[in-house]
């Protein structure tokens, strides 16, 4: 059995255009990291075996933009939860539960293991410790997101 793979940032973007239905400009970014004052959404995708295979994180911006987008939320209150209350609302944790839910598609390639959604952390939330060793992994892609009419943010994958 062959392993997990990183999407090419086109899959990427041809996914959360397809899941968002507006334009999403996807280019290389910096990683996504945690911390004190830049919460980020982590979402957990396991094997068969319950082993974790991949890693999803999203800054505020990425969380909030791609739920927003997939729930037709206007995009004022997406951007007063990244810009105001630095934090998403009941809804819009919802709403990014199904965006990452699909993103597990991306992992789920010919030969590769299969890879399902086990759990999302929302922004902020504190992410169990031995996740948190795993969230610097070096085979990483990053990306810089600008969703049409929404606003930009971030989003590391990554394998561990």
């Amino acid at each position: 059995m062959s392993t997990v793979l990183l999407p090419a940032a086109k899959d990427v973007r041809e996914m959360l255009e397809g899941l968002v239905g507006r334009t999403v400009v996807v280019s290389p970014g910096a990683p996504v990291t945690p911390s004190p004052d830049r919460p980020v959404a982590v979402a957990v995708y396991v094997a068969p075996d319950m082993s974790v295979n991949a890693l999803c994180l999203m800054d505020l911006g990425a969380s909030a933009y791609t739920a927003g987008g997939l729930a037709l939320l206007p995009p004022g209150g997406c951007q007063d939860a990244v810009e105001e209350d630095g934090e998403l609302s009941p809804m819009l944790v919802e709403a990014l539960h199904e965006v990452v839910n699909v993103i597990s598609a991306l992992f789920n390639t010919p030969g590769a293991p299969h890879s399902k959604l086990h759990k999302l952390y929302a922004p902020g939330e504190e992410v169990a410790g031995d996740l948190a060793g795993m969230l610097a992994g070096f085979n990483r892609i990053d990306l810089d997101l600008d969703v049409q009419g929404y606003g930009k943010g971030s989003l590391s994958l990554v394998l561990p």
